[in-house]
């Protein structure tokens, strides 16, 4: 028996708003690939270029380089609408600038959802989850209520947005929803495989992406009757 709920599809639109290039690859882009198959708009901002991501590698060369390989991951599953916000990697600060930064790119786009990641203190499994994630997570999350108060961020010049339905934060440890990704699992694959020079700087699992993915998606298909999924926390407006 399921634990977990299927996450609503009766939607059009939605903007993924992460910390760093390989974020959403990281699970959650299975179900970006099923929602831009089924005609859904979706849109990225991330809020930076991912260049302290390398150690081996000078941040001038590795931020556009990371941002190449997303724009080509996010091709893999069916978006070109990528944005880059110029945050520094590694000390993203939660705060008012942030916030500011991701409800002008809410006002803008004008989704009926938003996707961000964890931003729990946590991974499902305990292991500790980093600042960067939780700080653009939590301003995320309020952002989409900044974004439709008209009084806020007047400065922007942009017409409030209201019309978002609910945030979805991928891999988190307090997961209350799921959708199938059976029919966009390899996509999910070549997404992560876009980020080349990154798997090849990392050791371990999350090295090789198609096993380790699969296993993220079979734990979860378990939750979810069977197949193979990913995981949402689903808050409602």
């Amino acid at each position: 028996m399921s634990d977990l709920e299927a996450v609503p599809e009766d939607w059009s639109s939605a903007l993924v708003v992460v910390a760093h290039p390989d974020d959403m690859e990281y699970g959650g882009a299975g179900a970006i690939a099923r929602w831009t198959a089924q005609g859904k708009k979706i849109a990225y901002v991330l809020a930076c270029r991912g260049e302290a991501g390398i150690d081996t590698m000078e941040p001038e060369v590795c931020g556009p380089l990371r941002v190449e390989e997303q724009i080509a991951s996010c091709a893999a599953v069916g978006v070109t609408e990528v944005e880059f916000l110029d945050h520094p990697d590694g000390v993203i600060e939660y705060g008012v600038p942030l916030r500011r930064d991701f409800a002008a790119a809410i006002r803008r786009h004008r989704p009926e959802v938003v996707i961000t990641g964890n931003f729990r203190d946590t991974w499902p499994g305990g292991g500790l989850n980093m600042a960067d994630h939780i700080a653009v997570g939590r301003a995320t999350v309020d952002a989409v209520r900044d974004a439709g108060n008209r009084w806020i961020f007047r400065d922007l010049g942009l017409e409030p947005w209201n019309g978002v339905k609910y945030v979805l934060a991928a891999s988190s440890p307090l997961s209350t929803h799921a959708v199938d990704i059976t029919d966009s699992f390899e996509a999910s694959v070549e997404s992560l495989r876009a980020h080349k020079a990154y798997l090849e700087a990392l050791s371990g699992d999350m090295a090789n992406p198609e096993p380790f993915l699969k296993s993220m998606a079979e734990a979860v298909g378990q939750r979810f009757g069977g197949g193979l999924a990913t995981s949402f926390e689903l808050l409602r407006l």
